[in-house]
């Protein structure tokens, strides 16, 4: 079993008790969330696509972390003969979700 939700402008494919990391939601640790923009779900091969949201379909998960960190960009520029570089690094604010069930 597993579905596709749409979560923050991003689409992901989940299961039941998987682990996903987002982009930075509002909610708190230990919160309960539903999603009901749910695009496809596939139950025992039995597929459900939706137009453009499967009606009725909701995926429920709780969040684990509010205030994760993902991995370090690194952005370089440079401009050749010039005597110009510059370094910048950047790490994403992300929440870290436990799928609990799609009904």
């Amino acid at each position: 079993m597993y579905a596709i939700v749409e979560i923050g402008g991003h689409q992901f494919k989940v299961e039941p008790s998987q682990e996903i990391f987002v982009n930075r939601l509002a909610d708190k640790k230990g919160a309960a969330i539903e999603f009901d923009k749910v695009l496809l779900v596939d139950v025992d091969g039995k597929v459900k696509v939706g137009s453009p949201y499967v009606k009725g379909a909701i995926v429920k998960a709780t969040v684990l972390c509010d205030e994760c960190k993902g991995d370090k960009v690194l952005v370089f520029k440079k401009k050749r003969r010039k005597s110009y570089k510059k370094l910048n690094g950047h790490r994403q604010y992300l929440t870290k979700l436990q799928i609990n069930e799609i009904i």
